[in-house]
């Protein structure tokens, strides 16, 4: 059976724009890609891919607009960037921010989620430097470790999401 399906993603900075287009080089059939703000409806998509980035803790306003006016039963697959490290407590607390993302979507079919880091923008680095909460300038000072994400591994990752999205259930 041959699906239509949309790729959709807000992106500010290019990373989750990036991972978008890696999913939709890796599908097959009849697909489109398209900017969040550019989507009208989710109407005649038998799936759709829906990305962004985590920001302030979870999904941006806009995209928590969109995921609660046009995902209402229908099928979709979420896929995110964050500037998140791996680190011993940081897991977990990236675990309960990416569960935002998909509690935003609640009333949707989700079918996968994927997540994978992205490059943290200097300009947001220069402003949690600024902060007078000392994990967000710790943070902040993580920025350097961030550069070159999403990296082809990580790009990789998202291809084999979106073919695995479209395999038969046995």
């Amino acid at each position: 059976m041959r699906m239509n399906i949309l790729v959709t993603y807000y992106s500010e900075t290019g990373n989750t724009k990036k991972v978008a287009e890696a999913i939709f080089e890796a599908l097959e059939g009849e697909k489109h890609i398209l900017s969040m703000h550019e989507v009208e409806s989710l109407d005649g998509y038998d799936l759709t891919f829906i990305g962004f980035p985590l920001m302030q803790f979870g999904p941006a306003r806009k995209v928590r607009i969109f995921l609660k006016s046009k995902t209402i039963n229908r099928k979709v697959a979420l896929f995110v960037t964050h500037a998140s490290w791996e680190s011993p407590g940081q897991t977990e607390i990236l675990a309960g921010w990416l569960e935002r993302c998909k509690e935003a979507a609640a009333e949707a079919q989700i079918a996968g989620f994927f997540h994978c880091r992205g490059e943290l923008s200097e300009n947001a680095a220069l402003r949690f430097l600024q902060s007078d909460i000392e994990e967000v300038r710790h943070f902040g000072s993580l920025q350097p470790a961030t550069s070159g994400h999403p990296d082809e591994s990580e790009l990789a990752g998202a291809r084999t999401f979106a073919k695995n999205i479209l395999k038969p259930v046995s």
